[in-house]
């Protein structure tokens, strides 16, 4: 048993690195620990940290407006026969549309309508009496 660690410690004292092999396993350190980092460990650039945070807050955005168009909707004296002609549209890009047209996704203090609100907007009226 002593013979074999002695020739085990040998061979270990032997097996110098040499420069090139040292840089080599570096290089392969780093790229095998961004390969998982990025593709597994959740990493990202921060440009596509700002796109993610930019869509994030205008979803955020997006929810908390649709509530007052519905509002603004049930306000409307007419919203019965409107939800029926709402409904009876075919597209969501023809219920948009309708949505903008009555007002409804133009929030109060703005000159136009918001198209995601408008578009979310009508698809939670179509739910209505569903």
């Amino acid at each position: 048993m002593q013979t074999k660690l002695a020739n085990i410690r040998q061979r270990w004292d032997k097996a110098k690195q040499t420069k090139s092999t040292t840089f080599w396993i570096a290089i392969g350190a780093i790229v095998i620990t961004l390969y998982f980092g990025f593709s597994r460990g959740g990493w990202m650039l921060g440009t596509s940290a700002e796109t993610l945070a930019d869509r994030a807050a205008e979803d955020a955005v997006v929810e908390r407006l649709t509530p007052i168009c519905v509002a603004q909707f049930n306000q409307d004296p007419l919203s019965a026969e409107k939800l029926t002609e709402l409904q009876l549209l075919s597209s969501a890009t023809q219920r948009s549309i309708y949505v903008k047209d009555q007002g409804w996704a133009t929030m109060p203090g703005e000159e136009a309508p918001d198209n995601r609100v408008a578009t979310e907007c009508a698809q939670q009226l179509t739910l209505i009496d569903q």
